[in-house]
């Protein structure tokens, strides 16, 4: 049988750049070359097509440009991800056929990209992901059908495989795409379990959701090998006494630094909408925990744009939110700034708001742990 050339196209990482490797690409390249004895390249042009009897194209972001293919007259180019068919990504149709999903990834497929991108005197450190880390799913889905989220299609947390099918030995850490892995119901023991054995520090890149936490969770997950900061989700107000009672059982057994998301100008991008965000971020002092600003996509046409990104800078700065009242921080910026010129305006409208939460400090906040 005659050896063939498979392409392979990360299309983020052509366009924006992506710290992480796609990992789809990485499986697709494994199976093409232990399984079909193929070779395979990763291509850094588009350009490149033509050289190839086969190219899979994958973008995971919908906002990655992939310009116009013309179609080589032998070369099959197939594309898939959710950057693609974000509404059909995980339809039977669109997913990568069993037997390549559970394939380990072919973790040696960016070698050559990162050589020529370190020659280039790019700093190692951007290429962590790429080469220090096993990555894949211990479960996949999602029962919340969070409408900003691709995996809304999904009506429950399942197992999807073990850690050994990833896990590289000559790699430092591991890190996981799970969605939920806390919604598996008494699954999750397993996967700490499966992970701990590893002997590896590991992480939940998407977050873990601190609605499902309870003492066994919170005992579990705080005397694991976790790396990095504590990751959860404040995404709306309404679940305020719910994430109240969560962070207190949570508080009792951790001190590392926890960060929760803040998803913002979803549900509108007015002045409610920035009560809100300071209304969360009022409670997270309070258990000494950090805010990280989400902002979805309308915040740029917000009249208040300025705000989204003084609270973005301030929030997402440990080092400012720290030490620094919302009100300080755009002052350090100076008097003639545009993070000075926001505020104002901000304040004009709507003083009480201003009044209420400009001025709360993250180190005097009254504790509720």
């Amino acid at each position: 049988m005659t050896k063939k050339l498979i392409g392979l196209i990360d299309a983020d990482l052509l366009d924006n750049g992506t710290r992480h490797p796609n990992i789809a690409l990485e499986k697709i390249s494994a199976y093409q070359k232990y399984e079909l004895k193929n070779d395979t390249r990763l291509l850094l042009t588009y350009n490149e097509i033509n050289s190839c009897d086969e190219v899979y194209i994958s973008k995971v972001y919908t906002y990655t440009k992939v310009p116009p293919i013309r179609k080589p007259k032998n070369t099959k180019v197939f594309k898939g991800g959710t950057g693609f068919y974000r509404e059909k990504a995980f339809d039977d149709d669109r997913r990568l056929k069993y037997d390549i999903e559970h394939y380990k990834p072919d973790y040696e497929l960016y070698n050559d990209f990162i050589k020529k991108e370190l020659a280039r005197k790019i700093k190692p450190i951007k290429y962590r992901d790429y080469k220090d880390y096993s990555i894949g799913f211990a479960t996949r889905g999602c029962f919340r059908k969070c409408q900003f989220c691709v995996n809304r299609r999904f009506d429950k947390v399942k197992r999807w495989a073990p850690i050994s099918e990833f896990l590289d030995n000559d790699r430092k850490y591991i890190y996981l795409w799970d969605d939920n892995v806390l919604g598996l119901k008494d699954g999750w023991r397993q996967v700490f379990y499966e992970l701990e054995e590893t002997g590896k520090r590991f992480q939940f890149r998407q977050g873990l959701d601190i609605r499902l936490m309870d003492e066994e969770k919170a005992k579990v997950i705080t005397s694991s090998r976790y790396i990095g900061d504590f990751i959860f989700a404040f995404d709306h107000l309404k679940e305020r006494d719910l994430i109240d009672k969560k962070l207190k059982i949570w508080k009792k057994h951790c001190t590392k630094t926890t960060k929760l998301y803040l998803l913002c100008a979803y549900e509108s991008t007015d002045a409610k909408d920035i009560e809100g965000i300071f209304k969360r971020i009022e409670v997270l002092m309070s258990y000494r925990c950090l805010p990280y600003i989400m902002r979805f996509e309308g915040w740029q046409n917000s009249e208040f744009k300025g705000m989204y990104i003084n609270l973005a800078r301030w929030c997402n700065q440990p080092d400012f939110f720290k030490k620094k009242s919302f009100r300080e921080y755009c002052e350090a910026n100076g008097e003639k700034s545009s993070t000075m010129k926001y505020l104002r305006l901000f304040e004009k409208k709507h003083p009480a708001i201003a009044k209420r939460y400009f001025d709360l400090r993250y180190d005097q906040a009254p504790i509720l742990f």
